[in-house]
């Protein structure tokens, strides 16, 4: 309990991860039934990719404003609310497809209902893991929130694939209704004089706006931000990919299931490997990134789904490994009273951008090639890292890009301003 899961001395801490952890089993079975569902109706990866901008537009618009939103309300009971509006937009897809009136029409807008929901719930529960355990373990708690996340998904796809053939996909998705309850459960039994609540933000004023400021002038968050904007866009797309691949080239629909099952293997452990770290390094961060793209390389031009299996591990552990890193960066850098902005900010870079991604992921596997509908964003991955990281540390005139990389990979802190420049 004093490293990787020291969070978990606190009760409030095991409830909600226990809660977190069933609820989001279900969650990922309705994700890998949505897609096999569409591959079903229309054999494109074109139709993939716009089901993933669905569901991931609204927060490249609402975003950032939800967390402006979650920072001057009770996030609890925020996370309460969407936690239960997502229940119910479960429910919905189960009875369309139970009573044979699902279509792709159908599920393209209940798709965009989740994601308006997922907008608000992703900055209010994640920004109320930081009130769980104090000041000193909330990086350990942001890495373990992570794990809890990706370790759902070793489980998630699998149960799909297991039962998807016995049961349908409109029973996943009552399935995925009904394990709501555990984490709406764990936030009703809280004790709520445990919690380590921050300060809420005062209403009014430009928060959006005030936060981007905040990362725009911290040398410690921004290069590492605009790296990590470039690769979430473009290096976090499999999941566009993987299920035209299981059928044109593993041989079978289900193996998306088992991937993403041996993906999530190596999520898990590459959210352990960061939650084991007293203090989350940008060195750390750019390792990470370069196990996700030399992976995801591999397995692009792999060819048998044995391989495949064996290369999504390391792609998944890189992935985690990188998420997790650019998550606790920010919160060990920012105010208490922003971190909920800060964290949607984040996840405006992540999740906001597939609808930009997606589809041009979708377009290269139709019109390029399936392995390169995954190969691409690996190549995009090595650039982001060996380009812009590299031009954006090379801003001093004191020092070569040389001696300023070096700096960076052997220590905590990213770029420092130079004399020149004004925080």
């Amino acid at each position: 309990m004093t490293g990787t899961f020291r969070s978990l001395r606190y009760r409030n801490a095991r409830l909600f991860f226990l809660g977190l952890l069933l609820s989001n089993i279900g969650t990922w079975v309705q994700f890998t039934a949505v897609a096999i569902l569409v591959d079903r109706l229309t054999g494109r990866t074109t139709a993939i990719g716009v089901l993933t901008a669905l569901q991931f537009l609204p927060m490249l618009l609402l975003g950032a404003y939800a967390g402006a939103v979650a920072d001057q309300r009770d996030r609890r009971r925020m996370a309460i609310l969407t936690q239960g509006a997502l229940a119910l937009q479960a429910v919905a897809l189960a009875v369309f497809d139970l009573t044979g009136t699902i279509n792709l029409g159908i599920i393209y807008a209940l798709t965009f209902v989740l994601g308006v929901i997922s907008a608000f719930d992703n900055p209010a529960r994640r920004g109320f893991v930081t009130e769980l355990v104090p000041e000193d373990d909330i990086a350990n708690a942001i890495s373990l929130n992570t794990a809890t996340m990706t370790g759902s998904r070793i489980f998630g796809p699998a149960v799909a694939a297991l039962l998807i053939g016995p049961l349908g996909t409109g029973w996943l998705f009552s399935l995925n209704a009904i394990s709501f309850v555990a984490i709406l459960c764990s936030l009703f039994l809280l004790d709520q004089s445990q919690l380590y609540r921050a300060p809420r933000a005062n209403r009014g004023g430009t928060p959006v706006r005030d936060g981007l400021r905040f990362i725009r002038r911290s040398p410690n968050l921004f290069v590492p931000f605009v790296a990590f904007t470039v690769i979430a866009t473009f290096g976090f797309n499999h999941n566009v990919a993987f299920p035209r691949m299981s059928r044109e080239i593993w041989g079978a629909e289900y193996w998306f299931g088992w991937v993403l099952t041996t993906m999530s293997i190596g999520s898990l452990l590459g959210s352990l490997l960061t939650a084991s770290r007293s203090f989350v390094t940008i060195r750390w961060m750019i390792a990470n990134a370069m196990v996700l793209a030399a992976a995801g390389f591999a397995l692009a031009w792999s060819g048998s789904v044995w391989a495949a299996l064996l290369l999504a591990v390391p792609m998944g552990l890189g992935g985690a490994g990188f998420v997790t890193s650019m998550n606790a960066i920010t919160q060990q850098e920012c105010p208490p009273d922003m971190r909920a902005r800060i964290l949607a900010l984040t996840a405006v870079a992540f999740l906001g951008s597939y609808p930009i991604g997606g589809p041009i992921t979708g377009l290269v596997g139709d019109y390029v090639g399936l392995e390169w509908s995954l190969a691409y964003g690996a190549l995009v991955t090595f650039m982001a890292v060996a380009g812009i990281v590299w031009w954006a540390l090379g801003r001093r005139d004191t020092e070569s890009r040389f001696e300023v990389l070096r700096t960076l990979l052997g220590s905590s802190t990213a770029l420092a301003p130079s004399p020149s420049e004004h925080p």
